[in-house]
C-alpha cells in the first residue's frame, strides 16, 4: 500500500465513528457474530454459498492509545474486502446514514484545479441551491423571499454539510445527514399528514433531485403546466439562479449526480445523473425568467440602492437630459440590479447620488423581463435625503 493511500486511510479513520462503520457493516449483508461493550465488535461476510469472504474486528475502545491505528487497520482491510480505494470505502460508510451529492464541474482544465474565485461562488451557489431546495420542501408555495419557513435555518446550520471533493475534473461533495429531525406536521400553511414522518433532510434531498430533473427539461422543452405548481415539481427561480451562478463560459457541462443513503427507502427519482449541457445552460435564464414572472409578478416598490451605472441616451429628442440607469438595491433580502430609465431632474439627481456616492431612493412597477429588473411605470424620485446632504452644494440645475 502506497504512503498516499496509507495516508488517505489514516483520514478518513480521524473523520469516522465505530458507530458509522457498524451501521454500513449491518446495511451490507455483514454478521455480527460477537460483541464486547465498549471493547470490540467481530464481522463476518459470507457469500450465498455460505462460503467466508472476510472478517475484521471493529475497535471500540476509542480511549485506547492505539484505538487510532487499530481503527485504520479496519479501514485498510474492509477497503482491501470490497475493492475500494479510502475515498470510495468514506463515501459508502457515510452513505449509509447520509444522502451524497455530487456537482462536478465538467472543464477543460487537465490538473483538476479551478480557481479560487470560481470556487468560492460555486459554494456560495451551492449554499442557494440547498437553500432553495430546503425552502421548497418545507413550502412548496413559499415565494422564495422574507422569511424562511420553519425548520430550514435548523436544516442549513446543522444536517447539511460540504464534504470531500472527489477525483475527475473538479468535484464538490454535498452531504446531508439523516438525523431524527422530523418534518413539522404544519409548515407556513402547507399541512403535513401526521402519519407521514418522514425525515426533513431526505425530503430536501429528493425535492432537489426533482427539481433538478425539471429544470433539465425544461430547457430542453418548455411545459407551461409546471408554471401552476412548479414547487410540486421541486423547482424554483433561486434554485435555477443557483445553476446559473456555477455554470461558467469554459465548462462543457455540470454534471449533478446523488448516492442515497443505505439506511433508507430510495426516493422516487428517476435520472441518477442529471447533465447540464451548454445548451441546457443556455436556456436557465430563459426558464428562471418564467419562473420570476410567476413567483414575483409586477408590484409597486420602493428602492433604495446605489447607482452603479448611467449612460445618456444620446437618442432622446426631449430638452431634457434622459439616461438609463441601474441602481443595485435590496430586494427583500436580494441585492439586485435594478435598471430605469430617467430624465429631467431626477436623472440630475441621479448623477449627484452616483457621483457622491450617495442612497438613491426611487417608486416605480418593479418587474423581471428580458433577463433583468426592471423598474417601470411613472417613477417618483425621493430626493428629500440627497438634498440634505448636498445641502449648501450646486443643486441638479448644477449638474450634467
Amino acid at each position: 500500500m502506497s504512503v498516499a493511500e496509507l495516508s488517505s486511510y489514516r483520514e478518513a479513520a480521524s473523520t469516522l465513528t465505530p458507530s458509522a462503520v457498524s451501521q454500513f457493516l449491518a446495511a451490507h449483508d455483514w454478521e455480527l457474530e460477537t460483541r464486547q461493550e465498549q471493547i470490540r465488535e467481530i464481522w463476518r461476510l459470507t457469500s450465498s454459498s455460505g462460503a467466508l469472504e472476510g472478517r475484521i474486528m471493529v475497535p471500540l475502545a476509542t480511549a485506547y492509545t492505539d484505538f487510532q491505528q487499530r481503527f485504520q487497520e479496519t479501514l485498510e482491510s474492509l477497503g482491501y474486502i470490497h475493492n475500494w480505494d479510502a475515498q470510495e470505502l468514506h463515501e459508502h460508510i457515510i452513505g449509509t446514514h447520509a444522502d451524497l451529492f455530487f456537482v462536478r464541474l465538467d472543464q477543460t482544465m487537465t490538473d483538476g484545479t479551478i480557481p479560487f474565485h470560481q470556487a468560492e461562488k460555486t459554494i456560495q451557489a451551492l449554499y442557494k441551491m440547498m437553500r432553495a431546495a430546503a425552502t421548497t420542501a418545507a413550502s412548496p408555495s413559499h415565494p422564495h423571499r422574507g422569511r424562511l419557513p420553519s425548520g430550514v435555518s435548523d436544516f442549513l446550520d446543522e444536517d447539511v454539510r460540504l464534504g470531500h471533493t472527489k477525483s475527475g475534473s473538479f468535484v464538490f461533495t454535498i452531504v446531508t445527514r439523516l438525523g431524527e429531525s422530523l418534518l413539522p406536521a404544519e409548515v407556513e400553511g402547507d399541512v403535513e399528514p401526521a402519519d407521514a414522518p418522514q425525515r426533513f433532510p431526505r425530503r430536501v434531498m429528493e425535492t432537489l433531485a426533482r427539481g433538478l430533473e425539471t429544470t433539465e427539461r425544461l430547457s430542453r422543452q418548455w411545459d407551461e403546466r409546471v408554471i401552476d405548481a412548479p414547487g410540486s415539481q421541486g423547482v424554483s427561480a433561486s434554485l435555477i439562479e443557483s445553476l446559473e451562478d456555477i455554470a461558467a463560459p469554459h465548462l462543457r457541462s455540470v454534471d449533478l449526480s446523488f448516492e442515497w443513503a443505505a439506511a433508507a427507502p430510495r426516493p422516487d427519482v428517476g435520472l441518477a445523473t442529471i447533465v447540464l449541457d451548454r445548451d441546457v445552460m443556455a436556456e436557465l435564464p430563459r426558464v428562471r425568467e418564467r419562473l420570476v414572472r410567476q413567483e414575483e409578478p409586477p408590484r409597486q416598490e420602493t428602492l433604495v440602492g446605489l447607482v452603479k451605472t448611467l449612460s445618456r441616451d444620446e437618442a432622446s429628442t426631449d430638452d431634457e437630459e434622459t439616461a438609463s440607469v441601474v441602481l443595485t438595491a435590496d430586494v427583500h433580502g436580494k441585492l439586485r440590479r435594478v435598471h430605469m430609465t430617467l430624465s429631467g431632474e431626477d436623472h440630475n439627481w441621479a448623477v449627484i447620488a452616483y457621483q457622491r456616492k450617495l442612497p438613491f431612493t426611487v417608486t416605480g412597477m418593479l418587474g423581471f423581463e428580458r433577463r433583468a429588473w426592471h423598474l417601470t411605470g411613472d417613477l417618483v424620485v425621493d430626493s428629500s435625503f440627497l438634498r440634505h446632504a448636498t445641502r449648501g452644494q450646486p443643486g441638479p440645475e448644477n449638474s450634467s
